[in-house]
């Protein structure tokens, strides 16, 4: 018997939404799902029992982070991150992927994975606002070469290395390696980027399963990477490509030119596997998470929650709202007199402001436990709309 296992529980009539459950070793993931950020084997700003108890079944870290400076290997001595992170809970490693784009065309470029302007470029992991407009990169067939932006070592990844690195860390899920285009990418540029990650995606197959008799059951699975930019064209023969491929799971990846993710979701939906859960990497707005579900996806990750509280910015039912500002100091509401958290039930919007302002630590604290339990509350309430035919 499988310890991976994907069940489609139930389909909406409205739309292409569906309520499912991932089983994996270290128990089971509903879906939809939000999976929080803990980049360098922490959440930035509270604990994995917190997180826990507002409702996260799964974490994502950060394989780059965990490679450039060698703890991963500390952490394969001590029994992966599991055993290392005392997170008890399922994990899943991203591939180094993203820090293709963030420190190569998308630190050139000064652009983000989905709009085209200058915000800044963000993945809650030390590099934000590096901007330099260098690309820090070089992409060969073989793998990529980066130029560390901590300490200027030449770092190379290749799909067999990302994977090996990943199966030492041991998360329960992780992604083939692949490269992130940037929303400026030309169409023969994201063409021939998309090419060679398909042909990263069997190299990465077979490093993870050298001897060919299929993918292991009781340890990791693996999910593949449709790519493609904006281009629909390219991005259905992606989907076709990866769908095809004897992945457990499909990642939808890239960039989104500006208002094109709904697009391509739509249109590469049709192309998926049915019965492999479908995870939207970096993704993590709303009303995105809302409209992305509608078109089949199951799984979502984003630091944005976390990285909102550093800055202040609190998620509520009526948008979000900057606790830094004046205004607030003499606020006695919670933060979201909707919200049920610890946070909301015990401290008022006056305080939070107050902290924010003398900039202590427990204004971080608080902000992350309120902006993680407001998330992981939406997405249940999204589960539960599909339960009730809403969606």
């Amino acid at each position: 018997m499988s310890a991976f296992d994907f069940k489609i529980l139930k389909k909406s009539k409205k739309s292409a939404a569906r309520l499912g459950a991932l089983k994996t070793p270290h128990g089971l993931i509903r879906t939809p799902a939000f999976v929080p950020v803990a980049t360098k084997g922490a959440l930035r700003g509270t604990d994995f029992p917190t997180a826990k108890k507002y409702g996260a079944d799964i974490f994502m870290m950060n394989t780059f982070h965990l490679f450039h400076n060698g703890c991963y290997r500390t952490i394969a001595k001590a029994g992966g991150l599991h055993q290392f992170t005392q997170c008890q809970a399922p994990i899943m490693t991203d591939s180094g992927g993203y820090q293709v784009f963030s420190l190569g065309l998308g630190n050139e470029h000064k652009s983000g994975k989905i709009t085209k302007n200058q915000e800044q470029i963000t993945d809650d992991n030390g590099i934000n606002g590096f901007k330099s407009g260098k690309n820090m990169v070089k992409i060969s067939e073989t793998g990529v070469e980066f130029k560390s932006p901590f300490d200027g070592r030449r770092l190379e990844m290749t799909p067999e290395s990302s994977i090996k690195i990943q199966q030492q860390l041991g998360a329960d899920l992780i992604f083939a390696f692949d490269e992130c285009t940037s929303p400026y990418s030309d169409y023969e540029y994201t063409k021939k980027s998309m090419e060679r990650t398909h042909r990263w995606a069997g190299r990465c197959l077979k490093a993870f399963n050298k001897n060919g008799a299929g993918l292991p059951a009781d340890r990791q699975a693996m999910f593949g990477i449709i790519q493609g930019g904006e281009f629909m064209d390219l991005r259905r023969q992606s989907a076709e490509f990866i769908g095809q491929q004897p992945f457990f799971g499909i990642g939808i990846g890239g960039a989104f030119g500006k208002n094109t993710m709904y697009k391509i979701l739509q249109e590469i939906q049709p192309l998926l596997p049915e019965k492999k859960p479908r995870h939207l990497l970096g993704i993590g707005e709303p009303q995105d998470i809302i409209e992305s579900v509608k078109m089949g996806v199951d799984m979502f990750d984003c630091v944005m929650p976390t990285r909102l509280a550093r800055h202040g910015t609190a998620l509520t039912n009526k948008g979000k709202i900057n606790l830094k500002a004046a205004k607030f100091l003499k606020d006695k509401k919670p933060i979201d007199s909707q919200c049920g958290c610890y946070v909301c039930q015990k401290y008022s919007r006056s305080y939070i402001c107050h902290l924010l302002k003398e900039k202590e630590i427990a204004a971080v604290i608080l902000m992350t436990e309120h902006n993680l339990a407001w998330m992981l509350n939406f997405i249940a309430g999204i589960r539960k709309q599909i339960s009730q035919g809403k969606i």
